[in-house]
């Protein structure tokens, strides 16, 4: 296929979210996986040689242009953002969601050691996390885990390139010093947390460590790996990605 790199190129351009590799696939047919990736990569080479002001990322599962992090203060400048508010607990929930799941609220809590069910709920609405299914133990809970704009928001690949907690540290003071986020005291943000969600990037202004090393497995009623005999009904699915420019 003539010029594929341009092609791509227009595709990825005018796409509001990480095209995979399987969509491509389908559009560029008869192309192979592999001739697609190769130039996918080719690209992505060229744009980190070039230096310019956008480059070619791998995130969410696809591929997307994404502005580079330097030359945030003059972007921001020109579209004036609303810097997102998002409370402390919510931020928790979401790693402890985030680090653990698939899980329940029950185990949630078990961790935080305090009720979440509107924490839980202003994550969902902000399609931050989604709902897998229910968990065939009584009561039927539902199953949450993260979504596909969880990784598009925190620039990730897939779940395997969650950060460390020192990158997490890093990466929010960092974020903080852009001002892409205003973190508001539980108190404060306890009004609105739900109702009151803006766009952009999500990281506490001074992440502290959230002990998420044991998981609650003490009773059945918490457990939350999904063993092979249990079923899963899966009625409720987290809606697709919205666009974001990192």
């Amino acid at each position: 296929m003539e010029n594929i790199k341009g092609i791509l190129e227009s595709l990825l351009f005018i796409s509001e979210e990480p095209l995979t590799l399987d969509r491509l696939k389908n559009i560029l047919a008869p192309m192979t996986a592999g001739d697609i990736r190769s130039t996918l990569n080719d690209l992505i080479e060229e744009y980190e040689t070039r230096r310019g002001g956008f480059a070619l990322k791998e995130v969410a599962g696809g591929y997307q242009f994404r502005t580079r992090p330097e030359h945030t203060e003059w972007i921001t400048k020109l579209i004036q953002p609303r810097p997102p508010r998002l409370s402390k607990a919510a931020l928790e929930t979401l790693a402890i969601i985030a680090y653990k799941q698939p899980l329940i609220r029950s185990d949630i809590e078990h961790i935080r050691g305090v009720d979440c069910g509107g924490v839980v709920r202003a994550l969902l609405e902000r399609n931050l996390i989604r709902v897998l299914g229910r968990k065939e133990i009584p009561g039927r809970p539902l199953i949450y885990a993260t979504t596909k704009r969880f990784l598009e928001v925190f620039d990730l690949k897939d779940l395997k390139d969650l950060p460390t907690p020192k990158e997490i540290d890093e990466m929010g003071q960092a974020l903080v010093d852009r001002s892409d986020v205003v973190i508001e005291d539980d108190d404060e943000a306890e009004e609105f947390h739900v109702e009151r969600l803006g766009e952009g990037n999500i990281v506490p202004e001074h992440p502290e460590p959230i002990d998420v090393s044991e998981t609650p497995n003490d009773t059945p009623e918490t457990s939350t790996a999904v063993q092979p005999n249990e079923t899963i009904d899966t009625d409720g699915k987290g809606a697709g990605p919205d666009p974001h420019v990192s």
